[in-house]
């Protein structure tokens, strides 16, 4: 017996009544507009006034640590997938045999997120039914490249087609801001926002620390000589980036360590790095620091405050010595928070206009440590499953795991969280879709009634997104 699924019913329980009652709640919100507050989409592309996508290698292949690192797993060496490595060794320059060789392989998807999004990419954008096989590799290549062609495919006309209300990037504390400018000058109306990041301005093992602490002067007008002077040019970055419209700032770190240093400890330890003379120790003592002073400035400028924790980077030293960072390489690892976060929350966590998301990758701490944090600090949200989790079972577990305690109104929506601008409409969608299923079959156990789950819906889907990262006031 085959079952078939209609487009609409894809993702929803096979129960009928829970089925129903998704697609019900599904309907109301699957034309509402994006709300996209965090991701890495580079604001560049929307900046120029003609953009060449390159081939259907360079969108959709390229740039994907999900689709390489899968390839690699399985012994594809990253040299034949095109990746550029750091010493200009030679690299496949044929991206229709690359493209073959993704579709060779496309079975290893089966499964996958990878799969649903870039299946949900081509018949949604680019109107490709098939799947892709061996047999068809060539034809879907010639069908995707010729609309990358088509002027209607240029970022801005995909922004409007994709229904976007707003989209947030990430950019360094040091960046000019200068794609942002141009968009402005050249679309009032198209609302993209930069997004604070200081990570390489503040971890002192970085590779180009030194250099980009002379970034960070040149940019600002202050000179940092140390720690006061550090301080005041990050300070001033703030302030710049709010004045091109972010409402947020993004920290990642290994762990969620914080601890306070008085400012002669704090610039001892500034020196020895602009030295090159740190240690791990040291490096770990002045980020949990920095997180601290990060959360005071957000008190007094009211930038949103984001934390990633969990990632352990470039895990793979060959791939990291050939290619460099962000490679496919990073694995999630256990994390603790409830007594890491202690001296931060100590000082802001009952501050009520500080707004702290947290995001992991260790899935055993939502219910037994950031649920309960959540539900209690008024400073902080819990944001959506990230990177290894943003799958379908990655949302429903997080459903199932954090709800009860920390409630849906301590939880910050969804965010797509990409640098592949094409697959953010599909991302949102199975947020969506996964809302829906879940919520029908908390309407059907009884937990709560119909009139609840039409409105959590919208607020899960839209609402709670946009006011979480205080996106209502920038209409």
């Amino acid at each position: 017996m085959t079952y078939h699924q209609t487009i609409d019913e894809r993702f929803f329980s096979p129960e009928p009544s829970q089925r129903r009652m998704a697609h019900e709640l599904y309907s109301r919100v699957k034309s509402l507009p994006l709300i996209c507050p965090h991701g890495h989409v580079d604001p560049q592309m929307l900046a120029a006034s003609t953009y060449d996508w390159g081939t259907p290698v360079d969108l959709l292949l390229i740039p994907d640590h999900y689709i390489f690192r899968m390839l690699y797993s399985h012994g594809i060496p990253m040299e034949d997938l095109g990746i550029r490595r750091k010493d200009g060794a030679p690299i496949e320059q044929d991206h229709r045999k690359i493209w073959q060789t993704l579709c060779d392989h496309w079975y290893l998807f089966r499964g996958t997120p990878s799969s649903i999004w870039l299946r949900d990419e081509l018949r949604d954008i680019f109107g490709i039914e098939e799947k892709m096989t061996s047999a068809n590799a060539q034809t879907i290549y010639d069908a995707i490249d010729a609309q990358l062609h088509d002027p209607q495919f240029q970022p801005r006309q995909l922004f409007a087609r994709f229904n976007i209300e707003i989209l947030a990037t990430t950019d360094a504390a040091t960046s000019t801001l200068d794609a942002h400018q141009r968009i402005r000058a050249m679309d009032q109306l198209l609302r993209v926002v930069p997004t604070f990041r200081p990570d390489a301005i503040i971890n002192t093992q970085g590779a180009q620390f030194v250099e980009n602490i002379h970034l960070l002067s040149d940019v600002s007008g202050v000179t940092v000589t140390d720690y006061a002077s550090y301080i005041t040019a990050i300070e001033q970055r703030r302030q710049f980036f709010k004045t091109m419209g972010a409402t947020a700032t993004d920290h990642a770190a290994p762990t969620a360590y914080t601890g306070r240093l008085s400012e002669r400890e704090a610039d001892a330890i500034l020196q020895r790095a602009l030295r090159g003379d740190v240690s791990s120790e040291d490096a770990t003592r002045f980020t949990g620091h920095m997180l601290i002073e990060m959360a005071r400035m957000s008190t007094e400028d009211g930038l949103v405050m984001q934390l990633h924790i969990g990632s352990y980077r470039n895990h793979n030293d060959l791939i990291m010595e050939r290619f460099g960072p962000d490679m496919g390489a990073d694995i999630p690892q256990a994390s603790e928070f409830t007594r890491n976060l202690k001296p931060l929350l100590d000082l802001f966590g009952n501050n009520r206009e500080l707004t702290i998301i947290l995001f992991m990758l260790d899935e055993t701490n939502n219910s037994r440590e950031l649920a309960p944090l959540v539900g209690h600090y008024p400073a902080l949200r819990l944001g959506p499953p990230w990177w290894f989790f943003d799958s379908w079972q990655g949302i429903r577990r997080y459903f199932d795991n954090v709800m009860e305690t920390a409630g849906v109104y301590n939880t910050a929506g969804f965010n797509d969280d990409t640098r592949a601008y094409p697959s953010i409409p599909a991302r949102h969608d199975l947020w969506r879709r996964a809302s829906a299923d879940w919520l029908a079959e908390q309407v059907l156990r009884g937990f709560i009634d119909e009139e609840d789950a039409h409105e959590m819906i919208t607020d899960m889907s839209y609402k709670l997104a946009k006011r979480t990262y205080k996106l209502e006031t920038q209409a």
